[in-house]
């Protein structure tokens, strides 16, 4: 890995890589998911138009992100753990849409010079809470993390939920995916409470499945 993928620019920000994203996520893996598994997505009036957010949905599927940013119709940059840009082809995607690099063991001063330089853009920071996948449909492992940066930078969090993503429940024409887009949830001092209440909001969404 040649370069730091846990510090990135505001400038990486821009136009351009908006429409790549808009390209990969809307037009190929939007169309795709629609036909073959005829994905619905709802909530989306709850989705603001402008203004900076964090998204924190439940993590189910390596592409979940791509989803995500398909039914928010907004761009998100998010944070995959470092390991993943040791992989070349990974790496390429992950670059070009915009994530960034975070070691997991540690918050590094660059992840959080990139958090913050995100916000001066038309972007929005895009969070599992879970860190990792979880196809048992369980709520475990919690990172705090997203709702710290929500405290610090004085933002929303936006709680959604997938169901139907497991490769277990994927099957052609035979399944359904489902995004549901929560209201956003207000920053406040108290992390626990946040935490709380988007667990909460989750299980809702989700009607006890994942």
């Amino acid at each position: 890995m040649s370069r730091d993928y846990q510090k990135r620019s505001p400038k990486e920000y821009n136009i351009f890589r908006g429409i790549l994203q808009w390209i990969t996520c809307t037009l190929v893996y939007g169309t795709y998911f629609r036909i073959a598994f005829n994905l619905k997505i709802e909530g989306r009036e709850n989705v603001p138009k402008k203004g900076f957010f964090i998204v924190a949905s439940n993590h189910t599927s390596a592409i979940d992100p791509f989803l995500i940013i398909y039914a928010l119709q907004r761009n998100v940059a998010y944070m995959a753990k470092v390991e993943l840009f040791k992989y070349k082809v990974a790496r390429f995607f992950l670059d070009i849409l915009g994530a960034f690099a975070v070691d997991r063991s540690k918050l590094s001063v660059s992840t959080i010079k990139t958090v913050l330089g995100l916000k001066q853009t038309n972007w929005c920071l895009g969070i599992f809470p879970q860190g990792t996948r979880e196809t048992d449909g369980n709520l475990d492992n919690i990172n705090k993390g997203f709702a710290s940066f929500a405290k610090t930078l004085k933002c929303d969090i936006l709680p959604v939920a997938i169901t139907g993503m497991t490769k277990d429940q994927r099957k052609i024409f035979r399944s359904q995916m489902k995004v549901k887009i929560g209201k956003p949830i207000p920053y406040n001092d108290n992390i626990n409470e946040m935490i709380s209440v988007w667990s909460k909001t989750i299980v809702d969404l989700s009607e006890g499945k994942r």
